[in-house]
């Protein structure tokens, strides 16, 4: 089966055949025909080699599909022959940058697999200050490859994270309290229609694509290149503080922060987890200060926690980032989120024990359960960097996003997961409520919301603009046989 295949026989012809053929004779259809029409700068690879096996790995295994095939394409004109064949056969499809979605499905796929791995480039243009990176990348090697210029972007905070779905989903940062979101410092893409055709999006050139790639994720095609605004980076302050059994202190020192320091160059994460592993409830604080040395007297709760281990000291960004790795460890899981207005100590005290109270309910029928709650403390005018997006569906206020995540080890218990991650973001939310914050409705981030959020509940009122310019740039849906978020 050759690309003669997919000429001769019709689109019609192709379905019905498949009907006696099997499901999956389409797919091998598609993959014989790419591997037809691609350069030999671009790849396919088939079950049994390895690097068939790293295309389809995702950082979570619940979000790892085995494929028909996977390909590798070299440059974007391939990626426009590999789409016009998926569309042409109508063949599922997955794009996966880094592999970090922990939502099962959205960059995997049992067709055609498309690995972004060789669109590596990271370079600079010391005169624009504009940084080109491919979408394959991973955060630390955009930050490795810009140090020398003495020059960073705004990017994810945990080693390991792709920049691909990370900026096309928002992308909140260390550095969202200075400069905003990451989307909010693209200067610009280069894009693959599904027509084939490479296009760049800007504020100026077709800008009604730019404003729906900027958290409208591969609605509109396949993203090749990043073009990101740049800012100078000196050394930096800041590292990880890991503790137990000091919650209320934790909670006492992280409240502080949110109500007392509006300073833009400093960031802290504290996250709440329980680790059935280690049969531990455990604490991780990051502390971040975008400066070699930070105010007097601005951590020094953190500082004065009794750790398990504390590593903080001044170094280079991408050292900071290099030590906060987020590690699966080869097991299943999921994010949910919650949008929050503020943080106030009874509501943390509440996510507190929302990790007790599940780690109750669960050590004993889950034994390799892991739960994890987040809590980002960022400026309220972290939206006020940025212009019209598709997400947020408004910037009139900033959401503090309450990342939710649990791991387990079973795909028997991936439902129950599912369950229990929206009745705790649920009662969570009904907590913030009674506090009086207006959040029933509000726009979930969705780098972070569970596969099963409706559309309308992330893209809110931008949903109908959305679905236009859908219709517009994908006629077809080709981009609707990929996983994903989708209009």
């Amino acid at each position: 089966m050759r690309l003669a295949i997919a000429i001769v026989l019709s689109f019609t012809s192709l379905h019905a055949y498949a009907q006696t053929e099997g499901p999956n004779f389409i797919y091998e259809v598609a993959c014989d025909a790419i591997a037809d029409v691609i350069s030999h700068e671009s790849d396919v690879y088939y079950p049994d080699t390895k690097e068939y096996a790293s295309d389809n790995s995702h950082w979570a295994l619940s979000s790892t599909t085995n494929s028909t095939c996977t390909v590798e394409p070299g440059t974007a004109e391939d990626v426009g022959k590999i789409l016009l064949v998926l569309g042409l056969t109508r063949t599922p499809f997955g794009i996966k940058g880094a592999g970090h979605t922990a939502n099962p499905g959205f960059s995997a796929t049992p067709g055609v697999q498309i690995a972004m791995t060789r669109f590596t480039e990271v370079s600079y243009d010391t005169e624009a200050g504009i940084a080109s990176v491919g979408a394959g990348n991973i955060w630390d090697n955009v930050y490795a490859g810009l140090e020398p210029y003495n020059v960073s972007v705004v990017g994810g905070r945990v080693s390991g994270i792709g920049v691909a779905g990370f900026t096309l989903g928002g992308g909140y940062s260390f550095k969202s309290n200075q400069y905003g979101l990451t989307i909010d410092t693209v200067a610009g893409f280069e894009i693959v229609l599904p027509t084939g055709i490479v296009v760049n999006a800007t504020a100026t050139d077709n800008s009604d694509l730019f404003f729906g790639l900027k958290g409208g994720f591969n609605n509109f095609g396949i993203v090749t290149t990043i073009y990101l605004e740049t800012h100078p980076q000196t050394a930096v302050w800041g590292g990880s503080i890991v503790t137990t059994g000091v919650d209320d202190a934790v909670v006492a020192a992280t409240q502080n922060f949110y109500e007392t320091v509006t300073d833009p160059k400093a960031a802290i994460l504290t996250t709440f987890n329980y680790d059935a592993s280690l049969g531990l409830s455990i604490t991780e604080m990051t502390i971040y200060y975008n400066a070699p040395t930070p105010p007097e007297g601005m951590f020094d709760d953190f500082m004065a926690l009794p750790s398990l281990t504390k590593n903080i000291s001044t170094r280079s960004y991408l050292s900071l980032i290099l030590s906060t790795i987020e590690g699966s460890n080869g097991l299943r899981g999921y994010f949910h989120t919650v949008s929050l207005y503020e943080y106030t100590t009874p509501l943390l005290n509440a996510i507190v024990n929302e990790t007790q109270f599940w780690r109750g309910q669960l050590e004993s029928d889950v034994p390799e359960v892991f739960v994890s709650y987040d809590v980002e403390p960022i400026l309220p005018s972290v939206f006020s960097h940025g212009t019209d997006s598709a997400w947020p569906p408004s910037r009139a206020n900033g959401i503090l996003p309450l990342n939710i995540y649990y791991a387990w080890a079973s795909p028997d218990n991936d439902t129950l997961m599912n369950q229990i991650m929206v009745q705790s973001a649920d009662y969570l939310t009904q907590v913030a409520v009674a506090e009086g914050q207006d959040i029933a409705e509000t726009s979930l981030y969705p780098n972070y919301a569970i596969y099963d959020t409706t559309m309308e509940r992330i893209y809110a009122g931008n949903l109908p603009r959305l679905r236009e310019l859908k219709a517009k740039y994908d006629p077809f849906n080709v981009m609707g046989l990929s996983g994903g978020w989708k209009f």
